[in-house]
């Protein structure tokens, strides 16, 4: 088994809370991780339905088979059950009682909100890191990442991505999305889906998104909020200060793995990747989620953003720790010309706290520069340690 990069401090939350929650997406390896963390637990997974009928009609009896501690896999499942668990917690009066684990974000969130408030840790999932999936032998070349995403169980078990990848997205329509019962038009969902995947690294615009798709604005907007719900997209805030520039204020959009996103554009071998027209979208989302996967995997907040001014003035991310700014301009070409640093020494000008100019390329090389740093893929994970522990290191 691969070891996670967030088990550290799921094993020191854990000692710290009667409940640590643990949400992410399917197949993202929540199961994997906490029951190889905590393998004298017992276990319960609400995805069964006898486990969850059982939960739902006599939840003592539930929790009594249990006993003082154990996993409980999807508890979205059975939201009635926090409320037992709270009391049966507070009963007991100690950490390291129970670790959940749930797939959907804000109903999770909402339910663990007005029953678990002050008792549970929250971390977040994401499929395999970059430093991660290379622990698994897996090929390193850019456009197999883009093409084969990160999902632990496509590199564990060496499966097709196209099929698995395929078969992932059509079994989150068909259980998770039409268990939710928000979607009625599961086709026409479908093809929203696939036009999110062609606006990776854009504005968000409800009203295009619901024109192209047939369907309204409102139902735009409650679609996406499906999608991020489930962890299929997350979208990335602009960065907001006090100065004097029109900032942009919607937000981009990106997928939680590069490869569902590859999938549902239609990219069928990673060799079609070489010229395909949103190959630097495609980069952008995978770097862009690497943050995120970094941030998250240290119980941390994303404290992430981008920047763009009503003049077109763009920084692809800022990475904001403590109170630095890492500025990141991503490029998927194998090369850096010399005006590369030119937009992130406008935002730095704009921006005193950013202490790191940095580009990440899909090149081999990594150069000191004497505006920044030029970053090759593999190197990525050192530059965001180094945002983390001493920025002007860099």
């Amino acid at each position: 088994m691969i070891e996670r990069e967030i088990a550290g401090h799921l094993t020191r939350l854990f000692a710290q809370y009667p409940f640590v929650t643990v949400t992410g997406p399917r197949q993202s390896g929540k199961t994997t991780l906490c029951r190889a963390t905590f393998p004298d637990l017992a276990y319960a997974n609400l995805e069964a339905p006898d486990q969850r009928e059982f939960a739902e009609i006599d939840p003592r009896g539930f929790l009594a088979q249990l006993g003082e501690g154990a996993i409980i896999d999807e508890i979205q499942h059975v939201p009635e059950l926090l409320s037992y668990l709270q009391v049966l917690a507070d009963d007991i009066g100690r950490n390291s009682l129970f670790v959940l684990t749930g797939s959907e974000q804000f109903r999770l969130s909402s339910s663990i909100g007005q029953s678990l408030a002050g008792r549970t840790a929250l971390l977040r999932l994401l499929p395999f890191s970059l430093t991660e999936q290379m622990r698994t032998g897996a090929n390193a070349a850019i456009d197999d990442l883009m093409y084969s995403g990160f999902y632990p169980r496509i590199h564990d078990q060496r499966l097709e991505p196209r099929q698995a990848l395929g078969d992932y997205f059509e079994t989150y329509v068909e259980r998770d999305v039409r268990r939710m019962g928000e979607v009625r038009n599961l086709s026409s969902f479908r093809r929203f889906v696939r036009l999110c995947a062609g606006r990776v690294g854009q504005l968000v615009n409800l009203s295009s998104l619901g024109s192209d798709a047939g369907v309204s604005h409102t139902t735009a907007r409650h679609w996406l909020t499906v999608l991020e719900a489930s962890y299929i997209i997350f979208q990335l805030p602009p960065f907001h200060a006090n100065i004097r520039k029109r900032l942009i204020k919607s937000p981009k959009l990106y997928f939680c793995d590069v490869g569902l996103a590859s999938y549902l554009m239609g990219v069928e071998e990673p060799k079609q990747l070489v010229t395909h027209p949103l190959r630097g979208a495609l980069f952008e989302n995978l770097v862009i989620a690497e943050a995120l996967k970094h941030r998250l995997n240290r119980g941390r907040q994303p404290n992430l953003s981008f920047f763009r001014d009503a003049r077109g003035l763009e920084c692809d991310l800022l990475y904001e720790s403590g109170q630095s700014l890492g500025a990141v301009e991503i490029k998927s070409g194998l090369t850096v010309p010399s005006d590369a640093f030119n937009a992130l020494n406008r935002v730095a000008d704009l921006l005193p706290a950013v202490s790191v100019k940095a580009v990440v390329t899909g090149g081999a090389d990594r150069q000191s520069r004497r505006d920044g740093e030029v970053v090759p893929l593999a190197d990525l994970p050192d530059l965001l340690k180094r945002f983390d522990h001493d920025p002007m290191a860099a």
